[in-house]
């Protein structure tokens, strides 16, 4: 038997025999996906836009607490 026979074999047996197994499969790639997907997207749309968002330019129109005592 050939490896590559073997490791579609291996895989078929592991994920796409069983449905249960299959849609767990499916389910943890996409969720893993769109975590990986919304970290990057954030981290470039933050590069880009360094500077111009609130959390970069909130210290100066937000004013310290004044006490009155």
């Amino acid at each position: 038997m050939a490896v590559g026979s073997r490791f579609s074999s291996g895989i078929f047996n592991a994920i796409f025999r069983r449905n249960a197994a299959f849609l767990t499969t499916v389910f943890v790639g996409a969720f893993a996906f769109e975590m990986a997907f919304d970290t990057t997207t954030d981290a470039i749309w933050n590069s880009l836009n360094k500077g111009r968002q609130w959390k970069d330019i909130k210290h100066r129109y937000m004013a310290a607490p004044e006490d009155d005592e």
